[in-house]
């Protein structure tokens, strides 16, 4: 692969589906998609990866059974204790985006001392959304750059693309290069609206459970064969 992406954004989708084909609970998928996240993590640092932001809990996902979120906030506290360590290890940076106020004191806390014991590292940069939502996070960015302007801090005027983006989650990442999306779903699912407006999009009907470095692999292979023209007109 000799063009790797500065930064890859996926939606892990699948877990549920995963585990129903086996007649398994649901928190199970959830479970075996985590091993597919150490895997791609894995992957993308040893590749040379910049970024790798992962979607784990959208804003809508509160809409499912109150039963399922509270299993997928324990599953999100187990996993940020079990795999801080690690991460240390191998020299990520973690960042986690959204709203998180959602979600039990214990889980903000743990999350705000993995992201302290991890910030200076200097390898992959892991981002979580969790969460997260693109018009969420477009309408705190507005909310933060009208406080400024009222403050005095900033003038209407600065409000260029470049000056309101320092306003969004992802404002001091590298764009997204290549979206990916596992389970055969064509749609983003309000992931990274800002973000994605000049990403490779990637869809693979692979279960987010059986996504591995080969599929890792295929994916950033495509992503190489694509004309990435940023919107100019390609010469003849």
């Amino acid at each position: 692969m000799t063009n790797i992406p500065k930064h890859i954004a996926i939606i892990m989708d699948g877990n549920g589906r995963w585990a129903s084909k086996r007649n398994l609970p649901r928190i199970v998928g959830h479970q075996q998609g985590v091993k597919a996240v150490r895997t791609v993590v894995k992957a993308c640092g040893a590749m040379g990866v910049n970024t790798l932001t992962l979607f784990a809990f959208s804003s809508e996902n509160k809409n499912r059974s109150s039963e399922e979120v509270s299993l997928l906030f324990k599953l999100f506290l187990t996993v940020l204790k079990l795999e801080v360590n690690k991460l240390n290890k191998h020299n990520v940076r973690l960042k986690i985006i959204g709203d998180l106020s959602l979600f039990p004191d214990d889980v903000q806390t743990i999350a705000r001392e993995a992201q302290a014991q991890l910030a200076d590292n200097t390898g992959l940069t892991l981002v979580i959304a969790a969460n997260y939502g693109g018009q969420w996070d477009i309408a705190q960015a507005a909310k933060q750059a009208a406080q400024a302007a009222i403050k005095g801090d900033i003038s209407p005027e600065d409000l260029t693309i470049e000056g309101f983006s320092k306003y969004l989650s992802l404002a001091n990442e590298p764009a997204v290069d290549l979206l990916i999306r596992s389970s055969g779903e064509l749609r983003i699912s309000n992931f990274l609206l800002w973000d994605v407006a000049y990403s490779e999009f990637y869809f693979t009907d692979t279960l987010w459970p059986d996504f591995d470095e080969a599929e890792l692999n295929i994916a950033i292979e495509s992503f190489n064969h694509r004309d990435r023209r940023f919107g100019a007109r390609k010469e003849t």
